[in-house]
């Protein structure tokens, strides 16, 4: 199966998830997901390999989140996915995918469990 990492290589716990998989011999395939943002789609594909809801897997303190103009979290599971399709900054990060599990790399380990 194929390991995909959604990566900030500005955040350094993006950087020790990318560095611990390299050690455990994988090479995932990275997405710097604010080069090359998920559209809805995959963010709704992220939410469900995840096992979480949307607003899980958002970053509440970035200040896209705080000065948001709207409710962020009274939306419904898929305008919350359509809001971090347009505010990626707030995605969680990184995600690490192998084929349908996922997990957030906070701390980096939990990665670990998925590439079995």
């Amino acid at each position: 199966m194929s390991l995909t990492i959604y990566h900030n290589p500005r955040c350094s716990k993006s950087r020790q998830t990318l560095s611990l998989l390299q050690e455990n011999g994988h090479e995932p395939v990275i997405i710097e997901y604010l080069k090359t943002p998920p559209d809805a789609a995959t963010i709704g594909q992220l939410v469900n390999a995840l096992n979480a809801t949307p607003a899980e897997i958002m970053r509440t303190n970035e200040a896209e989140y705080k000065e948001a103009t709207i409710d962020v979290g009274a939306l419904d599971d898929a305008a919350q996915i359509k809001w971090l399709a347009d505010n990626p900054r707030v995605l969680q990060r990184p995600i690490v995918v192998n084929g349908d599990r996922a997990r957030i790399g906070r701390p980096p380990e939990s990665v670990l469990e998925i590439l079995s």
